[in-house]
C-alpha cells in the first residue's frame, strides 16, 4: 500500500517537475504568443462573438488555475531545499548559532524581534575595525552577559534598581 502511495507521489513529482521546466521554457513562452497571434487573427472571422471571446478566457482561466499549483509545488521544494542548505552551513560554521536552524517556524512577531537584534549587530558590526569578526545570537548573548556581570558591580546600576524597585512598591 505505501509502495502504491509512493509510486503515485513519485509520478506527480517528476510530472511537476517536468512541467515546471517545460512551462518555463521559450518554447512554452513562444507556444502562448502563438496562441494568442491565432486566437487575435481569428477575431475578424467568427466577427469578435461571445464564443471567440469565450474560447480565450476559459483556456487562459484553466492554464492559470493550473499552473498556480505547479507553481506553488516548485517553490516549495526549492524553499525546502535552501533552508536545508542553509542549516547545514549553520551547522557546520563554528562561529554561527545554531538557534537560526529551523527559524522559519518561529512566528512573524518573533521573527520581526530578530530581526531588530540582527539590525543592532549590524551596527556593532559597522564600528569593529576587524572585517573578520563575526557575531552571533548566543556570542552576543555571552557578550551581553559579561557586561552584565561587570554593570552589576557598577554603584549607578544597583541605584537605578532600588529607583525601580520603590516605582513598583507605590
Amino acid at each position: 500500500m505505501a509502495e502504491i502511495a509512493k509510486k503515485k507521489k513519485n509520478l506527480f513529482e517528476r510530472f511537476a517537475n517536468w512541467a515546471t521546466i517545460a512551462t518555463g521554457s521559450s518554447g512554452a513562452f513562444l507556444t502562448a504568443v502563438s496562441v494568442i497571434v491565432v486566437w487575435g487573427i481569428t477575431g475578424p472571422i467568427f466577427h469578435y462573438s461571445d464564443t471567440w471571446q469565450l474560447i480565450i478566457n476559459t483556456g487562459t482561466t484553466i492554464v492559470t488555475f493550473l499552473m498556480v499549483f505547479l507553481i506553488q509545488k516548485s517553490q516549495n521544494k526549492d524553499s525546502k531545499a535552501v533552508h536545508l542548505k542553509l542549516n547545514e552551513l549553520l551547522a557546520s560554521h563554528q562561529g554561527a548559532s545554531n538557534r537560526m536552524v529551523d527559524i522559519e517556524e518561529m512566528n512573524e512577531q518573533e521573527l520581526d524581534q530578530l530581526h531588530k537584534f540582527y539590525v543592532q549587530l549590524s551596527i556593532l558590526a559597522e564600528q569593529e575595525d576587524d572585517l573578520t569578526c563575526t557575531h552571533s545570537i548566543d556570542a552576543a548573548e555571552e557578550n551581553h552577559n559579561a557586561k552584565l556581570t561587570i554593570l552589576k558591580t557598577k554603584p549607578h546600576y544597583n541605584a537605578h534598581k532600588l529607583k525601580l524597585r520603590s516605582k513598583k512598591s507605590n
